[in-house]
């Protein structure tokens, strides 16, 4: 349920509101545009007397919130939510992109890349030092040796860091190096794990599980919300259908859909949606035309010899010949890179 305040209510009025719902056992989130304050009440809302507080001064109405997602739907926050992370705005007007290795193999080969993507344009640097795979046979990542790599190579070139957690008892290693958290497909409905993460402070990038609904991803998102860390960035990285020509299918519907449902900032992984590094410049161009927020692409020295993903994975050069044409694109369609 959503509290929307007459355009002159006084703070005064908007503290009684709060106080009075907070008393009822409600928790509040205020939402304050350039005109209107909204109070958002999360909780069993049929224990509330609307009729009283709609009838308190400087209410203008109650406005139930009919999707079963409150805290991530727009009709809670207008406003869209803008994440920080070392100077760059996430769900601003800027296009950020996050780009690096898929596993972290050793630290000449993430320093080369972080090197390379840095100089291309690129925000932050991606890396992953757990790595949930299909085959138990396949590279699992170095663990807490390659966030330190991260780590170390975040102090060398001031790229901030983009890695995975996997579970509850990771959350606290991995917060220790990371500067974003990022729950894989395949945790998006680990609810234990979304909890956890809910528990920090620390930015949240939650991918779309690769069968599920754009709907569960916001619930997914919700859990995460409901602990009290609202800084999830949710991510589109292709599902699964009955195409075989590529890894996945990217729903490009999902970028404009979620904008319309959410307040959240929305990211597209073009490198997992294709599985193929011939078709990730095009994607990527269509992900920021369709209004994305953000890119998330792998990027490996020499993807020939990478221990996962090389066949997806862009070389330097070809990752800066992608940022030159999204420079285009962004500003095509009013953003910037």
């Amino acid at each position: 349920m959503i509290i929307i305040m007459k355009m002159q209510a006084a703070p005064d009025d908007v503290d009684a509101v709060v106080t009075r719902v907070e008393k009822e056992g409600f928790r509040t989130h205020l939402s304050k545009g350039e005109e209107v304050t909204i109070i958002g009440v999360i909780g069993d809302e049929r224990r509330l007397d609307q009729g009283a507080i709609s009838r308190m001064n400087g209410v203008d109405r109650v406005v139930p919130v009919l999707r079963p997602f409150k805290l991530a739907s727009r009709d809670f926050k207008p406003n869209d939510t803008v994440i920080q992370i070392n100077g760059h705005a996430i769900g601003g007007q800027k296009v950020i992109v996050m780009a690096g290795p898929c596993s972290v193999e050793s630290y000449n080969q993430v320093k080369e890349t972080a090197v390379a993507v840095r100089e291309a344009g690129a925000h932050l640097l991606r890396g992953g030092a757990f790595k949930p795979r299909t085959s138990p046979y396949s590279f699992q990542g170095m663990g807490e040796a390659g966030l330190k790599i991260l780590a170390q190579v975040r102090e060398e070139t001031g790229l901030h860091i983009v890695t995975e957690v996997m579970s509850p008892d990771q959350v606290e290693l991995v917060a220790k190096y990371a500067d974003v958290l990022q729950i894989g497909t395949r945790n998006m409905q680990n609810y234990a794990l979304l909890n956890a993460v809910g528990q920090t402070n620390m930015p949240v990038l939650l991918k779309r599980g690769m069968m599920s609904t754009i709907e569960e991803l916001l619930m997914s998102a919700e859990y995460i919300m409901s602990n009290g860390n609202h800084k999830v960035i949710l991510c589109e990285r292709g599902i699964r259908t009955f195409e075989k020509y590529t890894r996945n299918t990217l729903d490009i519907n999902a970028v404009p859909v979620l904008k319309e449902l959410t307040h959240l900032p929305v990211v597209v992984d073009p490198s997992h949606a294709t599985g193929r590094w011939t078709l990730v410049k095009s994607v990527s161009k269509a992900a920021v035309a369709a209004g994305a927020d953000g890119l998330i692409i792998e990027v490996h020295p020499n993807p020939a010899e990478a221990t996962s993903d090389g066949e997806q994975s862009l070389k330097p050069k070809r990752f800066m010949e992608l940022m030159t044409e999204l420079r285009l694109v962004a500003e095509a369609v009013g953003r910037s890179l």
